[in-house]
């Protein structure tokens, strides 16, 4: 018994050693042959050495369609592409190798000026030219890059004049119409387009007379912007009263004309306000209030 097992274990081991040490013979004759992984080794260097931009067609190129910033090359140099648009990611050199390449009249760079805490800055597409154009069709782009992108999709467009267009003021933000409890703070915005500048005003209930007058309570603050030719005001009551409540209107005017916008405000007592609320938290939240069952429901 002792043999048979000292002679199995020999029997495995020989198996091992074979399986471990191949002989790169073919039978019958003396010579070598080289492992198959030299042979993968090999194909992938010769493969690496054709590239796919070393067997560009640009015959085989597919069209590059709807390129509204443009037409750029792709990281071969050999195909079209749609350059990216305006504040789009891109790459810095001019490899096309990741983000892609800016289109005509843009260029890559980084801004830092509005990056937040914590936030990694990252390359984008930027017009070189910031100076607004007015479009034949009334309209203030504020640059030309922006007025390419319009243009493309919009047959005839051309540009009217260098500046914005002159126009009566536009209410982009209206005021919106506020309920909220007595005693409480509360503001409206109005937020406007106009060139030549336009001006701000406040008027309650119909009354011709301007906002905050010699209340107290009542504030108004007027600034430039969000953006280019736009002027943003707020009207703002605190310790809000039951006499408080009302339209008010905003107003805005220029050497063009004057568009206005109204909101009301409510003002609701601490009980009245629990009770409106509740009223309301469908339209509000999304959702319906919840309910006691009685019934089982499966």
């Amino acid at each position: 018994m002792p043999w048979c097992r000292i002679f199995f274990l020999f029997l495995v081991l020989s198996l091992r050693n074979s399986e471990s040490f191949p002989n790169n013979k073919i039978e019958d004759t003396d010579e070598d042959v080289e492992p198959a992984e030299f042979d993968i080794v090999e194909d992938k260097i010769e493969s690496k050495n054709e590239t796919l931009c070393d067997q560009c067609s640009p015959e085989l190129c597919p069209a590059a369609l709807g390129c509204r910033a443009g037409i750029v090359l792709d990281s071969c140099g050999c195909c079209s592409e749609c350059g990216n648009l305006e504040g789009q990611p891109c790459d810095l050199d001019s490899r096309n190798s990741f983000y892609g390449l800016c289109g005509s009249d843009l260029q890559c760079k980084i801004d830092i000026s509005d990056l937040g805490l914590g936030e990694v800055p990252e390359p984008q597409c930027f017009c070189k030219l910031q100076e607004a154009v007015c479009g034949s069709d009334g309209r203030t782009y504020m640059n030309i890059c922006q007025f390419k992108e319009a243009a493309y999709s919009t047959v005839g467009l051309s540009v009217q004049g260098s500046g914005p267009c002159r126009t009566v003021p536009f209410i982009k933000v209206p005021p919106r119409n506020l309920v909220n409890v007595t005693g409480s703070t509360v503001a409206f915005l109005c937020e406007v387009f106009a060139y030549p500048m336009a001006i701000i005003e406040w008027r309650k209930d119909g009354n011709d007379v301007i906002l905050p007058g010699d209340d107290p309570h009542i504030s108004v603050q007027s600034r430039g912007g969000p953006l280019k030719y736009e002027l943003s005001s707020w009207l703002q009551i605190e310790g809000l009263t039951p006499g408080d409540a009302g339209s008010y209107r905003c107003v805005s005017h220029n050497a063009l004309g004057s568009v206005s916008a109204s909101a009301v405000l409510g003002a609701l007592g601490p009980d009245e306000m629990s009770a409106y609320l509740t009223e309301n938290m469908t339209d509000m939240f999304g959702y319906d209030q919840p309910r006691d069952y009685d019934e089982d429901y499966y």
